[in-house]
């Protein structure tokens, strides 16, 4: 790290926990500001939560209820 770099840690690790916090949501924040990958994924996600939400709306969802699941992956988990 660079001598600002570290300095600038140091001093974070001062702050309460709440601060901290607040302050490392910024900085990945800013990493994510006009991002276009990031926007893309976004739009893409978007998409597909919509797409999802219409399938089972309209009933073409293949729906599968919550103790299967849990049975399933139970089943996997155990060898």
């Amino acid at each position: 790290m660079t001598t600002l770099v570290e300095e600038l840690s140091q001093k974070a690790r001062t702050l309460s926990p709440e601060d901290r916090a607040r302050l490392a949501e910024d900085l990945l924040a800013s990493l994510e500001d006009g991002s276009e990958a990031a926007s893309e994924v976004e739009a893409a996600w978007e998409h597909e939560i919509r797409q999802r939400v219409e399938e089972v709306k309209s009933g073409t969802a293949k729906l599968i209820p919550a103790e299967d699941v849990y049975a399933e992956t139970r089943r996997i988990y155990r060898k």
